[in-house]
């Protein structure tokens, strides 16, 4: 049997509102990155000799999707990660695109919402069997969270229907809530979560971290800046 390291092919999940620099978290990625742009913000990285950019015609999401994942395979050759930017904005121009596509050309249907759980968990799905390091990112939401003793809160986590939300973010290695300290304006990722947050994170003991050590698997455990 080969010794296969947890942080070997990670898969990875950060969130927050705009502007708090989720896209821009892929220069700190190592080797080389191709990026799915799914909302257009890509621009944030021009100039970066190590990462490529996908198109991806957002008015056609499902073509567009059908055939990355017929292509992306042969085209990973001498790369190390996958991004995936912003799930949230995907979920948006695929209904969309269903509404568009209706009998009235403008309001989705019922079929929609059960065909946008099957459809979003097959794709999730085949990107992340590909043999490469994955990066998601998404906008916030927040959802009301019952606790075990049957308390209610407002949660934080990414911003994806709930019948999607929860089966991807179990594929996940790791789920991080992006912040910013308005003190210093440095940006941490929240690795750990409770009762008002989503987060998770399997591949080390962090609990947070600045957002340029992300993805430093297994350095010391540190606050979140």
């Amino acid at each position: 049997m080969k010794d296969v390291s947890k942080t070997d092919k990670f898969r990875v999940a950060i969130y927050g509102k705009p502007g708090t620099g989720k896209t821009s978290t892929a220069k700190y990625l190592t080797g080389k990155s191709i990026i799915v742009p799914f909302d257009n913000s890509e621009k944030v990285l021009g100039g970066l000799d190590n990462i490529e950019a996908e198109t991806f015609d957002k008015s056609i999401p499902t073509k567009e999707l059908a055939r990355l994942v017929t292509e992306l395979p042969k085209e990973l050759t001498g790369f190390n990660n996958l991004i995936l930017d912003n799930v949230s904005a995907l979920e948006k121009a695929w209904f969309i695109e269903q509404g568009r596509n209706s009998k009235s050309g403008i309001r989705n249907e019922l079929q929609d919402y059960s065909g946008w759980t099957n459809f979003f968990i097959r794709v999730i799905d085949s990107f992340y069997k590909l043999p490469i390091n994955i990066l998601v990112t998404a906008w916030e939401t927040q959802n009301d969270f019952t606790s075990m003793t049957g308390q209610t809160f407002d949660q934080y986590s990414p911003q994806l229907r709930d019948s999607v939300r929860d089966t991807f973010m179990g594929l996940t290695d790791v789920v991080g809530r992006v912040m910013v300290n308005p003190d210093t304006g440095k940006r941490g990722v929240i690795l750990e979560g409770n009762d008002g947050i989503y987060a998770k994170n399997r591949l080390d003991d962090r609990k947070a971290c600045a957002i340029e050590d992300l993805f430093k698997w297994g350095t010391k455990p540190t606050d979140a800046e």
